[in-house]
């Protein structure tokens, strides 16, 4: 399984970003939870949003809840996290990650397929 991330950037806070994730390698795009981490310099990578093999179940965390949006593209293989009113402290590297774990159960430490990731910055 690939997994290619595109859709950083640079913004000013209060901006909005458009993360996308291209998922190559199945034909089975249907069994994988999908997910975004990201990791900012010194810190450890954290969970953002998941979303459901089905795509009917979604969770954030607090820190995006309200502002962040994840969606899954059958049709495309895709999975895109919509970022609105972004502050300084969601500047990070942003990775897409899929498992056939549940959401409840995607840990870094437990995912096994990640992307390269993506740099946003958040700053004026």
């Amino acid at each position: 399984l690939q997994l290619v991330e595109s859709g950083g950037d640079l913004v000013q806070p209060g901006g909005s970003l458009r993360l996308s994730c291209s998922v190559s390698g199945t034909s089975n795009f249907h069994y994988y939870t999908l997910a975004w981490f990201r990791q900012a310099p010194g810190k450890e990578r954290e969970g953002v949003s998941c979303i459901s093999q089905s795509g009917e179940r979604t969770n954030y965390a607090d820190s995006v809840k309200g502002r962040f949006t994840i969606s899954r593209d059958t049709a495309n293989n895709t999975v895109t996290l919509q970022m609105n009113s972004l502050k300084p402290e969601d500047t990070a590297v942003y990775y897409c990650a899929a498992d056939t774990l549940p959401c409840s159960s995607m840990a870094p430490a437990h995912v096994r397929y990640w992307g390269q990731g993506t740099l946003v910055t958040v700053s004026s």
